[in-house]
């Protein structure tokens, strides 16, 4: 009766080695093709954003942002 149990045990842990096996080695070369396929071109960036500019904040704006900050520290 052990005997069973345990060739049930290796049995049953068998297959789910190999079928996660299976799961990891088929989810890889899916996702490799879709890479492969579906990687849209990286175009170079040939201006400065907009971002990185070196502009001043004015004073007003500054002010109503720190008017913003108090009042929700405030609640």
């Amino acid at each position: 009766m052990i005997s069973q149990g345990l060739d049930l045990m290796l049995f049953g842990m068998g297959t789910v080695f190999v079928f996660l096996t299976l799961l990891v080695a088929i989810t890889g070369a899916m996702s490799s093709t879709v890479s492969k396929f579906a990687t849209p071109p990286v175009a170079e960036p040939t201006a400065t954003p907009p971002a990185a500019t070196n502009q001043a904040v004015e004073p007003k704006v500054i002010a109503v942002i720190q008017a913003a900050i108090d009042q929700h520290r405030g609640r």
